[in-house]
């Protein structure tokens, strides 16, 4: 169909996304102004206010995980899957920020970092760890490869256009903005969406208060579909069926998600500890409220929607990346439901474009300047700048091929890759900015530890005898964010118990070397 037959029988939401493409154009024009053109300022922005921050992290925090991908395992598992991925895993975001931040900007400052893998190698006196946390952060692309195809399920439903072609739309529009203002372009574009996010959320949460304010009720009929719906540990589900896949796997992996470079980084957009809290306090609070839209996954059950309005035609198969697409359908008239699209639309492209700027960074100001100084090369801050609009294009392109062809479950590769990132980087970045005296062994080691467990039990969760047999230790080791907790769990551990031992042998080295001073005899 073409795209003219396409605006004229939907008109209302076209028109409010063609409204939505000119301000993100005139808010790119602005963040190219305030960019001055070198490497620092596109990486990071400098002196900006609290509250442009703050609803910074919060976009990254509510992306298309929240609005799109997440609601379809609430959908599948229930309660269970709600406390996980809502009330555990929040706790854990809130409690993550307030503890690392504040240390986190107060050293990045003091230092001039620019990026997470910077402030590594500098906290740590190592080169080798700072090219390590550039390679690694490089995961993150996984979790673009999910923004892209959520984002494109849902455009496809509500505008219309192909899966590729949305998959196109989104890349462009997102690389376009982010290339003409960097860090700047990526706030301001931030700020305004994450504001329209907070009024659709409020909306989507309300659009079921009627299933809230009987909450006995709408339990009694979810227990009818199924009873493992209302079970807060869901006893069939290979995901959230034990204490510690809910509930601890949830705060760690929650509190380690706020080290991925694109929400860290974040905190060095303020220049003191005054507004860092001013931030965070903007950024706790409307993430809660974007935690309650999972609470859509449960609508869509008390609702009446079957599996079937979610199946695939071509292949027969349940999508449950689709139950908050047809939820919304269902839900909203025209005109709400444009409005709805356009955050959810929004919500995707703004986490997106933190992930590419602080990609870019990490490229530009990470890779290349090493390999300069590897070379004897002097630092090049234009070039820098060239290499990270260069990698912002080739990252976004290569995680549009990849969506072309999605995996089954976006939800779960997303997942895997992102907690790869932060099962490497959670305990050195945490422990170094908390703990002055950890050593660079110490981090290293866990930044090593990490990653490695992560993907080794994932890997051999894929068996169904030692999964089940995992099952029965409390462990569901189909669920990423469980190898993630317990390689984070294990590395920060490993690394404690390092500091431990070798400021107990340089205690021991010190007292031994330090002369012994004669008492004086007492005669009585």
């Amino acid at each position: 169909m073409h795209v003219l037959d396409l605006i004229a029988a939907r008109p209302f939401i076209w028109g409010l996304f063609i409204v939505y493409l000119a301000f993100l154009a005139y808010l790119a024009v602005l963040g190219r102004r305030r960019a001055r053109g070198d490497a620092a300022s596109f990486a990071v922005g400098r002196k900006m206010s609290p509250i442009v921050a703050g609803m910074t992290i919060a976009a990254s925090l509510a992306s298309t995980a929240t609005f799109v991908i997440n609601p379809g395992f609430i959908y599948v598992h229930g309660v269970s899957a709600f406390i996980h991925l809502g009330v555990a895993a929040f706790l854990g975001m809130a409690t993550g920020l307030l503890v690392v931040c504040g240390p986190f900007r107060r050293r990045g400052a003091a230092e001039g970092a620019l990026t997470v893998p910077q402030w590594i190698g500098q906290r740590y006196g190592s080169t080798a760890l700072r090219a390590y946390f550039a390679a690694i952060n490089l995961l993150s692309l996984a979790f673009v490869v999910l923004i892209i195809g959520g984002l494109a399920t849902i455009m496809y439903a509500t505008l219309g256009l192909s899966y590729r072609a949305s998959i196109v739309v989104v890349t462009a529009v997102v690389v376009s903005y982010v290339l003409a203002g960097g860090a700047y372009a990526n706030a301001y574009a931030s700020t305004f969406q994450t504001a329209i996010k907070a009024v659709v959320a409020v909306m989507i949460v309300a659009s079921g208060a009627a299933h809230l304010l009987h909450p006995s009720e709408s339990l009694a009929r979810l227990a009818a579909i199924d009873p493992n719906l209302t079970s807060a540990i869901n006893p069939a589900s290979a995901l959230f069926g034990t204490w510690f896949s809910v509930y601890a796997a949830g705060f760690v992996i929650g509190f380690a998600l706020m080290c991925q470079p694109h929400i860290m980084t974040t905190a060095l957009y303020v220049d003191d500890d005054r507004g860092v809290r001013r931030a965070l306090t903007v950024a706790v609070g409307l993430g809660a409220v974007f935690a309650c839209v999972l609470l859509a996954g449960l609508y869509a059950h008390l609702d009446g929607m079957e599996r079937a309005a979610m199946t695939d035609a071509a292949t027969g198969t349940f999508r449950q990346d689709r139950v908050m697409a047809v939820y919304l359908a269902r839900t909203f008239s025209p005109a709400e439901l444009a409005l709805v699209t356009i955050a959810i639309i929004g919500s995707g492209m703004s986490a997106m474009a933190s992930i590419l700027v602080a990609l870019s960074g990490i490229a530009g100001n990470d890779l290349y300047g090493l390999i300069r100084r590897r070379r004897g090369l002097t630092p090049d801050t234009a070039a820098s700048r060239r290499v990270g609009r260069v990698a912002v294009v080739g990252f976004a392109a290569l995680a549009a091929a990849i969506a072309f062809d999605p995996p089954a479950l976006l939800g779960i590769f997303g997942q895997l890759g992102t907690y790869g990132v932060v099962s490497g980087v959670a305990a050195p970045l945490v422990l170094g900015a908390l703990i002055p005296s950890l050593s660079r062994r110490a981090a290293t080691v866990a930044a090593l530890l990490g990653p490695a467990l992560h993907f080794t039990l994932y890997a051999l969760g894929r068996d169904a005898g030692f999964r089940a047999d995992a099952h029965g230790w409390g462990l569901d080791l189909g669920n990423p964010g469980v190898t993630a907790a317990i390689a984070i769990l294990a590395s920060a551990t490993t690394a404690l118990t390092i500091h431990a031992v070798t400021r107990s042998v340089t205690a021991s080295i010190d007292r031994s070397a330090t002369p012994q001073t004669a008492l004086p005899i007492s005669y009585g």
